[in-house]
């Protein structure tokens, strides 16, 4: 069972190292693809780790966070070099008073320029959750796991009511750990204002949204460990899927009945359930 108590700084800092080598071994990061981003409400110890500071405009008001401080992943390091030296890859991010601006803090080996092109979305879920929910703790990971982009690239698939049906059906496993489902949006430019607007929106009735053609976003208030559990379970039903495909179809797969006895008996309450 997952502790309740804040992480440190260092803790952080191992997990995340530690999401984002899973998210590579599941092929869902290659070479600079993906990031993840943490928010809590303090962060003691952080200026021990990154020391450099720099005033900084944020891509979008996050008045909800102010005060608060996001450890966010930077443009083009690779997911799976985090854990060998996090403080190259990371950067710390404290929000100010007027939730326009913040101070950036960074570590003398910092290895990037700036901060995640995806910057945007993961600030807008963060203020939007946390505005909302008034969270000790969120964690966003964006990955871009292979099997269920390839199934958004065909358009019968591209709905929650399709996506859902065939992901779900592969293992007793998946309509617990994905209750709510995924969402699945359209196509949208990576990093605009159009793909942000409509991830936050959806971010709000799911766990991880499918971007169509291009990969996912999960969230947690527990840990990022759980955000990437939520892309490995939607990826591996995916997986089943695409087999699927090319066995031509001839797996049955869970049937409605069963999967709704599994919810059944795991108290679990879902809109994917016939």
């Amino acid at each position: 069972m997952e502790s309740t108590a804040l992480p440190t700084i260092e803790e952080l800092l191992v997990q995340m190292g530690a999401a984002g080598r899973r998210v590579c071994e599941i092929d869902a990061s290659e070479a600079g693809a993906g990031n993840i981003s943490v928010c809590v409400d303090e962060l003691p110890g952080v200026r021990n780790v990154f020391p450099l500071s720099e005033r900084i405009e944020l891509p979008l008001p996050a008045p909800s966070l102010a005060g608060r401080t996001l450890l966010v992943t930077g443009s083009g390091r690779r997911l799976r070099q985090i854990a060998d030296d996090p403080a190259a890859a990371v950067g710390a991010v404290i929000v100010e008073a007027d939730g326009i601006h913040a101070e950036l803090l960074t570590s003398p080996r910092r290895a990037f320029e700036r901060l995640t092109s995806e910057f945007n979305s993961h600030l807008g879920v963060h203020d939007d959750q946390i505005g909302r929910r008034n969270l000790p703790f969120h964690a966003v990971v964006h990955a871009q796991p292979p099997h269920l982009t390839y199934l958004s690239h065909i358009p019968a698939y591209r709905s929650d009511r399709a996506m859902n049906t065939a992901i779900l059906r592969w293992e007793p496993e998946s309509i617990v750990a994905l209750s709510q489902g995924i969402g699945v949006l359209d196509f949208m430019v990576p990093g605009s204002q159009t793909l942000m607007d409509a991830n936050v929106a959806r971010l709000r009735d799911f766990e991880i949204v499918l971007w169509s053609k291009h990969g996912t976003m999960s969230r947690s208030d527990i840990s990022v460990l759980r955000a990437v559990d939520r892309v490995e379970y939607a990826e591996t039903g995916a997986k089943y899927e695409y087999m699927n495909l090319l066995a031509g179809g001839s797996g049955q797969g869970l049937t409605p009945a069963e999967i709704r006895s599994v919810a059944d008996a795991f108290g679990i309450q879902s809109p994917w359930l016939d």
